[in-house]
């Protein structure tokens, strides 16, 4: 019985150990700092399918030259479903003159993202990023989150939550092609 009990006694502290050690971990790795995407530098390229256009994919690497929009959403965003109307009317008016964008879903579900984007009747093209690896690229943290990016490929303006058509269309006049 002694034996047992000594056995169960080296058992909780080795346990014990290990748990605090994890925990030394997880704290000392959340409070790293990481270097954050700023206006100014590269964007991260990227290649993704598109849900609109079967088969197609976009990569940014091939927009450079033009003014690009990358919008990353989610289908059960509210603040997202209010921006994606202005962009679409923008959209219209401004490709033509060099702008681009891509909607970047972060949703699970593709079927669930085409009956949204079908709803809407939205012409920009919209990509799914099934692993969330463009958006740790990018650094996303609230949705929606938009990155406007210059003809030279570099992050003119980060504007983190929902966009208005009159600032919408401002940060499409910062971007668009000379």
């Amino acid at each position: 019985m002694e034996k047992k009990k000594k056995r169960l006694v080296f058992r909780t502290i080795v346990l014990s150990v290990l748990v605090l050690t994890l925990i030394f971990v997880l704290v000392v790795n959340a409070n790293q700092d990481r270097p954050k995407l700023e206006e100014g530098d590269p964007a991260p390229n990227f290649k993704l399918d598109r849900l609109d256009q079967e088969g197609e994919t976009i990569e940014l690497a091939d927009l450079e030259g033009q003014g690009v929009m990358i919008n990353f959403w989610a289908t059960y965003c509210e603040p997202c479903k209010e921006e994606m109307p202005y962009m679409d009317q923008l959209y219209e008016e401004y490709n033509d003159q060099g702008i681009e964008i891509i909607a970047v879903s972060v949703d699970k579900n593709e079927i669930v993202i085409n009956n949204f984007y079908n709803s809407l009747d939205l012409s920009f093209p919209s990509v799914h990023d099934k692993n969330e690896t463009v958006m740790e690229a990018y650094e996303v943290i609230p949705l929606p989150t938009s990155y406007f990016i210059n003809p030279d490929g570099t992050i003119e303006r980060v504007v983190q939550g929902p966009l208005t058509l009159e600032r919408l269309e401002e940060y499409f006049l910062e971007i668009l092609p000379q």
